[in-house]
């Protein structure tokens, strides 16, 4: 038997989940999560971890509670690592103590793990420092889905004021604050999906608080501060201004090559609809790099056109009965990061073009006498001819061999509707522009800003009729987000 973690989920930035989360998430077995949990965090979980959605949303309740602790106990009583993720903290309105009590009764061994609980930070992510020497030195966290069970003569005079769950009730609870001699001129805010890019503030008093949430068409979940410290908010507030705050960009990468650019574009503020297009697989038929391995010492230059290329390469020399040891080529990689994946195999680069493409290679190569040189060229199985077929015409021997292919994973309705409403969508090359058309077509793009890589995912698009608001000026993902970044 294992145990059970009760995991703080944070307050919705999948960011602010703790490094235990994180690392629990990694080994889980099975992940119960709540409506709150980014699911962004889900991607942490392993790939044949079980995951299942219990819920707990205002008056719609996927799982009764007594289910979710049942599914729990059974899973733990199966030998599984169960990961209970909850949004925000367990211990702060989350029922996880509720949940720990049953466990314990039951006999299964448990840990807590805190979260940021989200009072902390939609205030930090508004701006609003709920304590502050010249406003404030007293706090107070209330639920205010039942007015009637709180005693508003002691709660209702705070200096600062949280209240959970009460943006239905926020009318009832602003007057009997007042009724009880606070100042309707207090100011007040109410916070949808704080601390995600969809953040929703309504700023006003207590006065007029339950208006503008009306007004506004607020819905729950929301948390409402009332206080001083609320009107720190307008100087304060660096979330909101981030640049690409409110912006939702689809990004079409492989997943498992994503995550350091999806992780850059929500840390300037965007939401980031993962979509992956393309996934990358082994050839069907490895003869022909395998061939090329058992005679690897013999190439005079080894180019690598992609990470993808260094990846596979790597991967299949460690299945062969050779190793690094029969490199004896020069080595060129077509850009920074595709460099940066052969030195981590403390390899030396020898070459670099000035231009991370295919003209780059040919390029940088126009010095070099290549009359009966040997070179290889492993890459994607269905890629430009232009390298091998200009360098042959200067002399040399090329073997082109397949490291890899990309397939098309299955993409949900859904998540191409997301898509088609996003403000950008993001190509990074030909054969995510091929790959998203076949699956939703060009109509899905009208409505999107199009931001490419570079001139040849860009001639892509526009064989298709499709224009490129951004191009990339540097070929890289960091050209790619300098692009979005410098439209006006």
């Amino acid at each position: 038997m294992t145990k059970v973690y009760l995991v703080g989920a944070g307050p919705g930035d999948p960011d602010l989940i703790t490094i235990k989360g994180r690392n629990l998430l990694a080994r889980a077995d099975c992940v119960l999560y709540d409506h709150l949990a980014n699911e962004h965090l889900l991607a942490l979980a392993p790939q044949g971890c079980e995951r299942i959605y219990v819920g707990k949303k205002r008056s719609d309740h996927s799982h009764s509670q007594e289910e979710i602790t049942g599914l729990m106990i059974d899973r733990a009583r199966r030998g599984l690592t169960v990961v209970r993720l909850k949004g925000g903290d367990p211990f702060i309105f989350g029922r996880g103590g509720e949940e720990a009590e049953v466990l314990v009764d039951a006999g299964i061994p448990f840990e807590v793990v805190p979260g940021v609980t989200s009072p902390l930070g939609i205030a930090a992510y508004c701006g609003v420092p709920l304590t502050h020497r010249d406003h404030t030195s007293v706090v107070s966290f209330v639920t205010g889905h039942d007015p009637a069970a709180i005693d508003w003569d002691r709660v209702g005079q705070s200096e600062t004021l949280v209240i959970l769950m009460g943006l239905t009730t926020i009318g009832t609870i602003a007057r009997e604050i007042v009724a009880r001699g606070r100042s309707a001129n207090t100011p007040a805010m109410a916070v949808r999906w704080g601390t995600r890019p969809d953040q929703r503030r309504v700023t006003g008093t207590l006065g007029n608080i339950a208006s503008l949430v009306e007004t506004a068409k607020l819905k729950p979940p929301a948390t409402i501060v009332i206080g001083e410290v609320v009107a720190l908010g307008e100087k304060l507030n660096w979330f909101e201004r981030l640049p690409l705050f409110g912006k939702t960009v689809v990004v079409t990468r492989a997943l498992d090559q994503a995550g350091e650019f999806s992780a850059n574009l929500r840390a300037l503020g965007a939401n980031v609809i993962d979509l992956p297009v393309i996934a990358l697989v082994p050839p069907e038929d490895c003869g022909p790099l395998d061939r090329a391995l058992q005679r690897l010492s013999s190439y005079d230059w080894l180019i690598f056109t992609s990470v993808n290329g260094v990846r596979f390469f790597l991967d299949r020399l460690d299945q062969s009965a050779h190793d690094l040891r029969s490199l004896r080529a020069r080595i060129c990689a077509i850009g920074p990061a595709t460099k940066g994946a052969v030195e981590e195999l403390h390899l030396k680069v020898d070459m670099m073009p000035d231009e991370y493409v295919a003209e780059g290679v040919l390029a940088a190569f126009a010095p070099f006498d290549l009359s009966g040189k040997r070179i290889l060229l492993p890459r994607a199985q269905v890629a430009r001819d232009l390298i091998p077929v200009e360098l042959e015409k200067r002399g040399a021997q090329v073997d082109v061999v397949p490291a890899y292919r990309n397939v098309v994973p299955e993409i949900s309705a859904e998540r191409l509707a997301q898509a088609a409403a996003a403000d950008w969508i993001t190509f990074t090359s030909s054969s995510t522009v091929k790959n998203f058309l076949a699956v939703a077509g060009a109509e899905a793009l009208r409505s999107v800003k199009i931001a490419s890589i570079g001139p040849v995912t860009s001639a892509t698009l526009r064989q298709h009729g499709i224009r490129v608001q951004a191009e990339a000026q540097s070929y890289t993902m960091d050209g790619l987000l300098q692009a979005i970044l410098r439209d006006p």
